[in-house]
């Protein structure tokens, strides 16, 4: 599988289609297309799955969202992969457009942190039958956890309240799967110079840097990828 190394872990992109975010839910104001992504992981013999595309909603959502959906399947058979051959699925949160194909993995582990399962039960968050499929197995992690040497999930609470995303150290440099902590790379590194601003002094008024980003910037990341950004945050040189 072809990824960003050559180590013993390997990450594709999958293009799962796009949508149309109207302009009340942009920073501008305008109408903005955007990518569903989802991630392929090698790791050590093992194939995970971060997120699974946009799932069929209620009327409304659709008419609001106007989605383009590409059958995850059909993303895997580009791959080479079918849904039988992946052993873990994470979710970055549970939203419609992230959980699409959750169906398709009766019996797999779907990781995925209980403050999100909780706003799930809560009933409003997303529709059931991608939730509660049959053969559906969530497994719920309270905080962050080394699911496999070298990978990580941490929690990145702010679009939802159990969001989270995925680490994976590779020997060339750890790659982060961010899910939707940012509408785009641009924006987190927005929030990454906010905070170096904050650190070296920078005279206010200045934006307050989120919090969490500290905790993944530890893992050094070489890149950071997005659920609804085709660009890529990468550190600095020098």
């Amino acid at each position: 599988m072809s990824g960003s190394g050559d180590g013993p872990h390997a990450v594709r992109r999958l293009d799962l289609g796009w949508f149309v975010r109207p302009g009340s839910e942009t920073a501008d104001g305008r109408h903005r297309v955007e990518p569903a992504l989802a991630y392929l992981v090698a790791h050590q013999g093992e194939l995970l799955l971060f997120d699974t595309g946009i799932g069929t909603a209620d009327p409304e959502t659709d008419a609001h969202y106007r989605p383009h959906r590409r059958p995850l399947r059909a993303a895997l058979a580009a791959a080479g992969v079918a849904p039988a051959d992946i052993s873990l699925v994470v979710n970055c949160h549970l939203h419609f457009d992230h959980i699409g194909g959750n169906p398709l993995f009766p019996g797999t582990p779907i990781l995925a942190q209980a403050a999100e399962m909780a706003l799930v039960r809560g009933g409003e968050h997303t529709p059931d039958e991608l939730v509660g499929f049959p053969g559906a197995r969530y497994e719920e992690l309270s905080g962050e956890s080394e699911i496999r040497p070298g990978v990580w999930i941490v929690p990145t609470p702010g679009h939802t309240a159990g969001h989270q995303s995925l680490v994976i150290e590779e020997p060339d440099g750890t790659v982060i799967l961010a899910g939707q902590t940012h509408a785009s790379a641009s924006d987190f590194a927005a929030s990454r110079l906010a905070a170096t601003a904050v650190a070296e002094g920078a005279a206010a008024p200045l934006p307050a840097p989120d919090s969490w980003p500290e905790r993944l910037l530890a893992f050094d990341p070489r890149r950071v990828l997005f659920a609804h950004d085709a660009s890529v945050w990468e550190p600095p040189s020098g």
